[in-house]
């Protein structure tokens, strides 16, 4: 199955480069407009990474390169406003992240079937080429799943926004018991003219049993919910977000509460380069712990298409550990 999703990806690249090759000639930026049109927007992201961990230990990803991602996103809208996107990642093998069908029949209203992100966290909203950071905060692996499959309503009125899932509950895995994760979003957008504000509020419950929560290795045995909200804010050279998150649910007979939240702040110190730091803290009540990750960073935009991010890490665990590292990632976007 896998084979016939690449074959056909590729056969729809290689019919849009040929069908460019005369206007290559006369003009440079013809065949980028025919991939970024309405109808058909190719999208290429690759991303090379390097961790270290200054304690030789597994802090940060241990020390080693490694790919980040690495991906072929196809997306458009048709006639009569139906639209499509497929996300392929390569980084292990072709793994398939978006699969959608849709109908926009308006700003106002969107209904898309198929793997969608679940639209719970501010931080898990951007693409992996736009983030402010290498990694997303960590409360996005420690309670959600990056996808999920299902119904996705969405659409904007004004100066209000609106998310809405039905989904099987499990990620990516197509099992299901019957029982579904429901999402819901609000967001405001003040008008501040030259400032842009967001605010948001996310719930969630998924009644799906057994669930796998996260990357933490928990799981809920019933009923899980979970609750947050987000500021963001941007200005000419000022931005920054703080968002928290916090899930409520039951691991084999013991209550479990996991709370997230962050706060990062930037400077735009130049048309293409930021600094920016981040505060992120995560804690598990079974476990009795809590940590604090402090992030500086470095974003620069050597072209268009080329950019690269430097990070400093420090890890503190419940006060006493404390952990080193650094992160870079050199990033093609298309």
């Amino acid at each position: 199955m896998k084979s016939i999703i690449m074959s056909t990806i590729f056969c729809i690249i290689a019919n849009t480069f040929v069908f460019q090759q005369s206007s290559l000639a006369s003009d440079s930026d013809s065949w980028k407009a025919k991939l970024k049109s309405e109808q058909l927007r190719v999208s290429l992201l690759l991303q090379s990474v390097g961790v270290f961990s200054f304690d030789n230990d597994n802090f940060n990803g241990g020390r080693r390169f490694e790919l980040g991602a690495t991906r072929l996103d196809l997306r458009g809208i048709l006639e009569s406003n139906f639209t499509y996107r497929l996300q392929v990642d390569f980084r292990r093998s072709p793994n398939i992240l978006d699969a959608q069908i849709g109908y926009k029949a308006s700003d106002q209203f969107h209904l898309v079937a198929g793997s969608f992100k679940p639209f719970l966290s501010a931080d898990l909203d951007p693409s992996p080429a736009d983030t402010d950071f290498i990694d997303r905060a960590r409360l996005v692996g420690a309670m959600l799943n990056s996808r999920e499959i299902g119904l996705t309503v969405l659409g904007k009125t004004g100066q209000i926004n609106y998310r809405i899932g039905m989904y099987n509950g499990y990620g990516l895995q197509t099992a299901n018991d019957g029982r579904f994760l429901y999402t819901a979003r609000l967001g405001y957008s003040p008008n501040f003219g030259n400032q842009s504000v967001e605010l948001g509020l996310n719930g969630a419950i998924n009644m799906s049993e057994n669930e796998r929560v996260g990357n933490t290795g928990l799981s809920s045995t019933g009923d899980r919910i979970l609750y947050g909200g987000f500021i963001k804010y941007n200005s000419e050279g000022l931005f920054g977000t703080v968002e928290f998150l916090q899930t409520k649910f039951e691991d084999r007979g013991r209550d479990e509460t996991i709370t997230g939240f962050y706060t990062t702040i930037g400077y735009k110190v130049s048309p293409r380069d930021e600094v920016l730091v981040r505060w992120d803290h995560l804690s598990y009540d079974i476990r009795d712990s809590s940590s604090e990750l402090f992030i500086l960073g470095w974003n620069h935009q050597a072209t268009d298409l080329i950019s690269f991010q430097l990070n400093f890490l420090g890890l503190f665990v419940d006060g006493v550990d404390e952990q080193l590292g650094i992160s870079g990632n050199f990033q093609f976007a298309f």
